[in-house]
């Protein structure tokens, strides 16, 4: 009796073991789906898709700074390229630690893989606003001197206003007072980088 007892009581531990462990299994940010947002949370789906979504774009402009190496350009291109790699670097890590800490999947960018200028394997997202497609990526890459610099100012105010406006999204409807801080750190740097670019354009 004594015998089947035991029996009965670790045959019951190992199933509730099991249980535990398919749930947190479920709730694991790497599986690649979101954990739902509890209402007493102090961030929202819009600091979700904000940090997710930016995390990406960003990592699409750092790409098409890694694509002025190499390249016979302005200085002032050089200058203004370097600063935006020292701004959205660290942003993309403050973005992905957001995420971690709120138990968000992290999503891969074009920079995960080895053609990071290009598709890479995976889709970009075309809903995002001002993402390039792989062709214009393929398109920079191949131009020099004056035309690459051209093109490189006209794609990055494109790529910096949809960086601005999704900003302006998360200062709506965000909830996450460090992500809505971050927004409008986005906005202000970013229209001044646009106005630069605009006049070395001159226009």
């Amino acid at each position: 009796m004594i015998k089947k007892l035991i029996a009965l009581l670790i045959a019951l531990t190992t199933a509730f073991g099991l249980a535990a462990c398919g749930n947190g299994t479920d709730n694991d940010s790497s599986s690649g789906s979101s954990s739902e947002i509890a209402e007493d949370e102090d961030f929202n789906q819009a600091d979700v898709d904000f940090a997710t979504e930016m995390i990406q774009h960003h990592a699409q402009a750092l790409s098409m700074v890694d694509l002025i190496e190499g390249k016979d350009v302005s200085p002032e291109l050089a200058t203004l390229a370097e600063q935006i790699r020292m701004a959205q670097g660290p942003e993309i890590e403050t973005l992905a630690g957001w995420l971690r800490d709120w138990s968000q999947p992290i999503p891969e960018t074009t920079r995960d893989h080895a053609n990071a200028h290009g598709d890479g394997g995976m889709e970009m997202d075309s809903d995002m606003p001002g993402m390039m497609s792989a062709e214009d990526m393929d398109s920079l890459e191949s131009a020099e001197g004056a035309e690459f610099e051209r093109m490189w100012l006209e794609m990055m105010i494109e790529h910096h206003e949809g960086a601005v406006e999704m900003a302006e999204t998360e200062k709506e409807d965000g909830k996450f007072p460090d992500a809505v801080e971050l927004a409008d750190t986005i906005i202000t740097g970013q229209a001044a980088e646009i106005d630069e670019m605009k006049s070395m354009l001159g226009s």
